[in-house]
Order: C-alpha cells, then sequence, then structure tokens
C-alpha cells in the first residue's frame, strides 16, 4: 500500500487497544514524523483507516489478549478484544508493516519502524 505519491508524509498507525500505538506515535513525532493513530478498532466501517486518512503507509501494530490486559486493564473482554481485531481486519491485510509487540520492548519497535523508514526513504518533517 505505499503510496509514494502523496504529498502528505502522514504515517497511519493501528492496532487494537494497549499495542503501543501511542507510545509510538509519540517517539516519531519526536523525530519529526508526522503520525497518526486511526481508531479503526472502534469503527464498523472497514476501510475508515483509507478514508479519513489515506496515510503514505500504514503500521499495524499488535498485541494479544493477556499481554493487552497486562499492559492497561481495560473492562474489555477477550470477545471484544477479538472484536476489535474483526474491525482491523482491512487495515490489517492492506499494513506495509506489521508488528506483534508481545515480546517487544519500545525501543525495539521503534527501531524496526526507522528500519522500514529508512528502507522506504520516509523522511521526518521539515
Amino acid at each position: 500500500m505505499i503510496n509514494n505519491v502523496l504529498k502528505s508524509n502522514l504515517i497511519g498507525l493501528v492496532g487494537p487497544c494497549s499495542a503501543g500505538k501511542s507510545t509510538l506515535i509519540g517517539r516519531l513525532k519526536g523525530f519529526g514524523y508526522n503520525c497518526r493513530h486511526i481508531a479503526q478498532e472502534h469503527s464498523y466501517v472497514p476501510d475508515m483507516w483509507l478514508r479519513l486518512v489515506n496515510p503514505i503507509a500504514l503500521i499495524y501494530l499488535d498485541v494479544s489478549y493477556p499481554v493487552s490486559m497486562d499492559r492497561r486493564p481495560l473492562n474489555l473482554t477477550p470477545e471484544e478484544f477479538e472484536e476489535q481485531k474483526n474491525r482491523l481486519s482491512h487495515a490489517f491485510q492492506n499494513a506495509d508493516l506489521y508488528l506483534h509487540t508481545d515480546e517487544l520492548t519500545p525501543d525495539e519497535v521503534q527501531a524496526l519502524v526507522m528500519n522500514f523508514f529508512s528502507k522506504h526513504n520516509f523522511q521526518p518533517q521539515k
């Protein structure tokens, strides 16, 4: 899906709750990257991420239910968590980078994403 013809260099992030999206966005913004969390996990519109943002690249951060609840205990049943993943299926199928974050530290996630950016020549905003 990498769309280098877009004038915007917006990077989209999707994933279930507690996958690490907010942490990663904060880190990437510190390096000057234009990133946005697309709350696809809460939308019944399968391609909302594309309609609202149409990012130059889409990063999907994933997490298991147990690790998600360890990171941030929410009033979320396993069935509700699975529904989030169902709502993310279109984004998952179209993601440019997929990372399962259960066993990764925030530093490791950042390093993998920065490596991806380097391979695709994504530059921070000036």
